[in-house]
């Protein structure tokens, strides 16, 4: 199942973060089936990807300076 509003998401962090959308991409479609695997409840599955997302791209920066 494919997340909504998947591509303004990865657009948003992609520009946000200056990260290549193919890499945002990704990074989102992995987490996405980590979290949704078993829920049964995925009204904030969207909020809590998009904030998982953020915070390692965060730290794949910060690990680079």
């Amino acid at each position: 199942m494919a997340p909504p509003n998947f591509e303004h998401v990865v657009k948003t962090i992609a520009s946000d973060t200056n990260t290549s959308t193919e890499t945002v991409s990704k990074m989102y479609a992995d987490t996405w089936a980590e979290y949704s695997d078993g829920a049964r409840i995925l009204d904030y599955l969207t909020v809590l990807v998009t904030k998982r997302v953020r915070e390692n791209l965060r730290g794949v920066s910060r690990d680079l300076h």
